[in-house]
Formats: structure tokens, C-alpha cells, sequence
């Protein structure tokens, strides 16, 4: 059986900035300050990760602070829902996500297959935008999210542990699969010898992916059969 874990921003769908926006004017709202955002990186790493770097380039004396840390991610929810409801909003799947999702479900009818999230958005925000490209976040059996650990690197042994709780097999190596748009996408399986499919949907272009050490790299992952003998290969 194969635990197969997608990101979402960069992999699955893109918000058009939504999360950018909201997590910008929840920082602004409970701390002050967003630091340097204008500038700053979201993509590959988690929401708290994300809050705390950009309170320590700020220089703000709470930047360590979980509690802090915390409010500003809930306050990000409470906004991220507010920009997803906007009727100029536009959240869109990307070329073939559809068409990959249906076509694991006899893979998993079959138990071949288990199908989760690996993604740093707080487990609240995952189900917002998934919703918001009308995907239902029940869909994906298992996952594992920024608000399980601002490190990324310790995001795929919680849903292997969770994959474990609910089939009652154990998932490494080979059997665990990686699906993102990033080289913290690639580096956060490579503890657990998981194998990556990397996608150049996001920022990164294939070569920066193939650096990464990816063990498969797609322009996009329109081609359904060629991204599933990838998976199970």
C-alpha cells in the first residue's frame, strides 16, 4: 500500500494571493507589524513558520512566542474565510488534479492506496481553500499540517503515524510518496527515504526540482497515467 500526500498551494490550487493577503492583515491586526512581506517567500514552508520568521525580521519581541504565534494563525482563518467569500475571489485547480483524484479512488478501493495531505497550512486553512477549488476536504484520508509543527521536516512521520492509526500498517521508504511544488517539498521526505514527485506548478521550475533531488519531476500533472506509474512504479 502506498501513502500518496499532496500539498495544496503550488500542487493542488492557487488562491490568486488569498492566504498572502490574510495572513498579511492577521499579522498587522494582532502584532503591528507583517514585517517584510512584500518581499518574503511563503511558498514550501508552514503557516507558523511562516508568522514567526516574519516577526523575527521585524524584530518583534514575541516573535518566539507559541501563544502569539497562535493567535496570529487563527486570526488568518477567521480572514482567509472572509477573502475565499469575496465575489472577485478565484481559486483554480491546476491542469489534471481532478482527473489524478479520481483515478487513485480504485487504488484505494483496492487498498493500494491511501491518499492525504502534506501540506503547511493549519489544518482550518487546508479545508478552507480546498473548498474554495470545490474539493472536499473529507476526500483525503490522512493529513498532516503547519499546525502540527512549524517544521515541515516533521510533517511526514505525523501522517504516516496517522496513515498507521487508521489501516494498521506501518508506511517508509518507498512506500511513502511525496507530491509538491518545492524543494522543501523534495528535502522533507528525503529522513524518511520517501520518494517525491515534484510538479513545477508553483515557482520552481524543473531543473530547481531535478536539484532538489526529486524522484520524479512533471511540467504539471495533466498526463493522469504517466503521474500514477510514477506513484506506483
Amino acid at each position: 500500500m502506498r501513502l500518496i500526500l499532496f500539498d495544496i498551494d503550488g500542487t493542488l490550487l492557487w488562491t490568486s494571493g488569498a492566504g498572502r493577503r490574510a495572513i498579511h492583515r492577521a499579522l498587522l491586526e494582532e502584532m503591528g507589524t507583517a514585517g517584510p512581506i512584500d518581499t518574503y517567500r511563503f511558498d514550501g514552508k508552514t503557516d507558523p513558520q511562516i508568522v514567526r520568521e516574519l516577526l523575527a525580521m521585524a524584530g518583534h519581541p514575541d516573535c518566539e512566542s507559541e501563544d502569539r504565534i497562535t493567535a496570529v494563525c487563527e486570526r488568518y482563518v477567521s480572514l482567509l474565510t472572509a477573502e475565499l467569500a469575496k465575489p472577485t475571489q478565484t481559486t483554480s485547480l491546476y491542469p489534471g488534479i481532478k482527473e489524478l483524484l479520481s483515478a487513485l479512488e480504485p487504488y484505494e478501493a483496492e487498498a493500494r492506496a491511501i491518499v492525504g495531505l502534506l501540506t503547511g497550512n493549519v489544518r482550518d486553512g487546508a479545508a478552507l481553500k480546498l473548498r474554495s477549488a470545490g474539493l472536499d476536504f473529507a476526500r483525503f484520508a490522512v493529513g498532516a499540517f503547519g499546525s502540527d509543527s512549524h517544521r515541515r521536516s516533521d510533517l511526514p512521520a505525523v501522517a504516516a503515524q496517522r496513515a498507521t492509526e487508521r489501516t494498521g500498517r506501518r508506511f517508509s521508504g518507498a512506500d511513502l510518496v511525496v507530491v509538491g511544488d518545492t524543494p522543501d517539498d523534495v528535502a522533507c521526505a528525503r529522513p524518511m527515504g520517501a520518494r517525491t514527485v515534484a510538479v513545477a506548478t508553483g515557482f520552481y521550475k524543473p531543473d530547481a526540482l531535478r536539484a532538489a533531488g526529486a524522484t520524479h519531476v512533471f511540467d504539471n500533472l495533466g498526463d493522469t497515467q504517466a503521474v500514477l506509474h510514477a506513484l506506483f512504479s
